[in-house]
């Protein structure tokens, strides 16, 4: 066995937790029942990884097993890489049949044509993913097996989920064969990031249900208050507040857990409304913005804003409608209104 290919698989048998190892090996399949068997789970982990090594060596192990192993390190931690989505379009009237075969060969001609040293793996799983997995090279040097590229695309979908390598340039050519491969027209990115894959799946994928609805703000109602009942009638206040803003809240974020979502952005566009006494009432060109978030947990943090006293119940459309605006990327990607001092919703 390659020298190479036997320190790939002890620094990926490294990075499994201990009580996961056999779990992760049996997945994998490489090695046989017998030989998990003799494996001292109990031993520290650099010792564990060593006996697993001198298993793959006997059973002569290549980089097509360790890349294999590395997929399935990935698909079942995928927390682990910043995964990022990306959105294909073609016509409505297109209809194709998907052939994992031909999806297959493309890719891999695509990528081989345009560049020569890198290699290519595919896994598929039962809910119709398939995982790709790419590592890069140049023309002059061989694939870089720590430097790789993340693919899951759900067959007869438009959405890919990429994690992205550090060579950022390699991403256009990856799009481009995705493209190709899957017989659309076109790849955008959503502008939605996030480690944990599942949420961002249930995002684009509609298994996160969230309602949307405008509230307005009751007027103050005058009354008649004596000194001795102020205090109770403080309080009394303030409970129907807080209940008031726990049930908006719960309206509109549900009751369920929010999709893990950890990064979000889009472009705003608002039209300035000046003050006659400003010399800038002829401005036509719209003001554009580039509104990002980010936050460990963003959608939980949102919910917990109304709730702590730090905004309004309930929250402004433009923050409450951010796994929409995933979801349906291209009809709100710029939203307009007017500008009388700040960015407003329509």
């Amino acid at each position: 066995m390659d020298e190479t290919v036997a320190e790939y698989i002890r620094r990926t048998v490294l990075k499994i937790p201990r009580d996961e190892v056999k779990t992760v090996l049996q997945a994998w399949g490489f090695l046989s029942e017998a030989q998990l068997q003799t494996l001292n789970l109990h031993q520290t982990k650099d010792k564990i990884s060593q006996d697993v090594v001198q298993l793959c060596e006997d059973n002569s192990a290549d980089i097509k097993q360790a890349a294999v192993l590395d997929i399935i390190y990935n698909h079942i931690y995928p927390n682990k890489r910043m995964w990022s989505v990306y959105q294909m379009s073609k016509s409505e009237e297109e209809m194709d049949f998907f052939d994992l075969t031909d999806f297959k060969k493309k890719i891999k001609r695509r990528l081989q044509t345009a560049l020569k040293n890198v290699t290519i793996n595919f896994r598929e799983y039962e809910d119709n993913a398939i995982w790709i997995r790419i590592a890069w090279g140049t023309p002059y040097k061989k694939p870089n097996q720590y430097k790789t590229s993340y693919v899951v695309y759900h067959s007869q979908t438009p959405y890919v989920f990429i994690s992205a390598s550090v060579i950022r340039s390699t991403l256009p050519l990856l799009c481009q064969a995705l493209v190709v491969a899957s017989n659309y027209h076109d790849i955008r990115e959503m502008e939605l990031r996030s480690h944990c894959l599942n949420s961002l799946k249930d995002i684009v994928f509609k298994r996160y249900s969230q309602t949307f609805q405008t509230y307005y703000p009751r007027p103050l109602q005058e009354r008649n208050v004596t000194s001795e009942n102020v205090d109770l009638r403080i309080i009394q206040e303030n409970k129907n507040e807080k209940e008031r803003i726990l049930r908006v809240n719960r309206e509109v974020f549900g009751d369920g857990p929010q999709p893990k979502l950890e990064f979000a952005q889009y472009k705003l566009e608002t039209m300035f409304k000046s003050n006659p006494m400003l010399d800038v009432s002829d401005i036509k060109e719209p003001f554009r913005c580039l509104v990002k978030f980010s936050s460990p947990h963003l959608l939980e943090s949102l919910k917990s804003l109304a709730p702590a006293g730090l905004a309004d119940a309930p929250l402004s459309p433009l923050l409450t409608c951010i796994p929409q605006k995933g979801r349906n990327y291209f009809k709100v990607k710029e939203r307009k209104g007017f500008f009388p001092g700040s960015f407003v919703s329509p």
